[in-house]
């Protein structure tokens, strides 16, 4: 083993893969940007249901492939009281309708729009679903959760931070 992986001690049977250090431990390096982060996600989810901010942040995350902040929101949907069977089924939300409220899924619905702007802006239909399951105050706030999950994402994906290590509550 070189001085940057160890091995894990997850369940089920051996051996694993090592695991990578991170490539950057930038709130290390940038303690400034990381306390800014942490105040504009507190403000950012402020009235907000906190199953519906888990589930928002994991769906964005299963988007841009941020194995830590999945760690992460997973931990804290299932801290929060959300299921394993709606986690689960999140990655199929369409196919999973069912698991979910219409306020729920036009949150999600716009959380993928927000994320991955293929077309280069927000869908009207997909905008309008949202403003009519949420009053503007709740609107801009799951617009800001949606923007900060998604930098969030950017920096755990840049600096390749290790998922397996977060505690529910740990940065809260």
């Amino acid at each position: 083993m070189t001085t940057n992986e160890h091995t894990t001690t997850a369940p089920g049977p051996g051996p694993f893969a090592a695991e990578e250090a991170p490539r950057l431990e930038w709130a290390r390096h940038a303690p400034e940007v990381w306390k800014a982060m942490l105040r504009l996600e507190k403000a950012a989810g402020q009235g907000l249901d906190p199953k519906l901010k888990e589930l928002v942040k994991i769906r964005a995350s299963q988007l841009n492939h941020c194995a830590f902040c999945l760690d992460m929101h997973t931990k804290d949907a299932l801290a929060a009281g959300e299921s394993v069977e709606r986690i689960v089924q999140l990655a199929a939300w369409e196919e999973s309708r069912h698991f979910y409220t219409e306020r729920e899924l036009a949150a999600i619905e716009l959380t993928e729009a927000v994320t991955v702007l293929t077309d280069g802006f927000v869908p009207d239909d997909v905008y309008e679903k949202a403003a009519k399951s949420f009053d503007e105050t709740e609107l801009a706030h799951l617009i800001a959760a949606i923007t900060v999950i998604n930098a969030w994402n950017r920096f755990g994906v840049a600096c390749r931070l290790t998922p397996g290590h977060y505690t529910p509550g740990q940065h809260g």
